[in-house]
Order: structure tokens, then sequence, then C-alpha cells
């Protein structure tokens, strides 16, 4: 892969592998026949890792407004906090083991985008292990809740590129061939 299409250097996927979006559009996808179920699903889980940086985000700038008492903040971070890093985890494991194989076989034209997702999903661990200990240093060693939101932005910013980049190379597919042939 080259470095241009690192998840922290690229815009976006390459046109080629967003062929089937054309065919497919986003504005499209919840009309579309193969939409409930399966997509709707892994789609829901996408918005819900979003709203958890979102809530983080919230909380440590209420925090550092004093508009939102440390020790709330601190037990809302450590249970959303750890949550988040957990079923992103988890998430990426089946897709990797998972979806991506089967994904490609449908679609032998897109391997090289799954790769890059998988890729993506190296460098997530390296975020999200960046995550934990800014997070932590804020639960267990005091440290001020500022640094933190500064990666939280980061890690959003990177998070959502990839979630996008996933969602316009893996929902086409699975319009496409509907989701029998991932099961």
């Amino acid at each position: 892969m080259t470095d241009d299409l690192a998840l922290d250097a690229r815009t976006g996927l390459p046109d080629a592998l967003r062929v089937l979006l054309q065919t497919y559009p986003r504005s499209e996808w919840d009309a579309h026949a193969n939409f409930a179920g399966l997509v709707q699903f892994w789609l829901e889980r996408h918005m819900m890792f979003r709203k958890i940086t979102a809530l983080l985000r919230e909380d440590a700038e209420r925090q550092m407004d004093g508009a939102l008492d440390p020790e709330q903040q601190q037990a809302r971070l450590a249970r959303y906090g750890g949550a988040l890093v957990n079923e992103l985890h988890g998430h990426h494991q089946i897709e990797d083991h998972h979806y991506f194989p089967a994904l490609s076989k449908m679609e032998p034209g897109l391997v090289r985008g799954f790769g890059i997702l998988d890729k993506d999903h190296d460098a997530m661990d390296g975020l999200l292990d960046r995550f934990t200990r800014k997070a932590n240093g804020v639960l267990r060693e005091g440290a001020e809740v500022g640094p933190f939101r500064e990666e939280l932005l980061s890690f959003d910013a990177l998070l959502d590129r990839h979630l996008v980049d996933e969602e316009e190379l893996i929902v086409p597919v699975i319009l496409k061939h509907g989701p029998d042939g991932i099961h």
C-alpha cells in the first residue's frame, strides 16, 4: 500500500474502489431491499462508535469549562471509553476474519480496498492504544483532560475517515449481492 492510502494520509478511497458507490449511492441505501437486517445493523454499530466519541469529547469539554464535575466525567470516560475500545476491537476482528474475506469473494475487483481497510485496523490498534493511555492518564494519574481531548479529536477524525471508507466500500457490495453470502 502506498503512503497516500494510509489511514492518516488519505482523504478517501481511490475512485476505482468506489465504483459500486455510483450504482448504489449513499442517499439511496436505506430504500434498497437489501438494507434491512445486516447493513442496517452494521451501520448502527458505526453510528454508535461516532456517538460515543462525540459524548466523550463533549464530556471532556464540559469538564474543562467547569460544567461537568471531574468525577462524573471520569466515571463516564471509564464506562464509555472502555466500551468503545472493546467494541471496536471486536468489530474489527469480525470484519477482518469474516466479512472482508466473504466480501472479497463476492467482488474480487475490490480486494485491494479490503486490504486497505485491514491495514486501517492495524493502524486503529495503535490509535486505540494511544486513546487508552491518555484516558488512563485522566482516570488513574489525575492528568489534565485537555490533552485527552486533543487525542480524542485526532482519534475521532481518523475513526470517521475509516468508517466512511468502510461504509462506501462494503455497503454497496452487500446491497448488490445481498447478505446471504456473508453468513
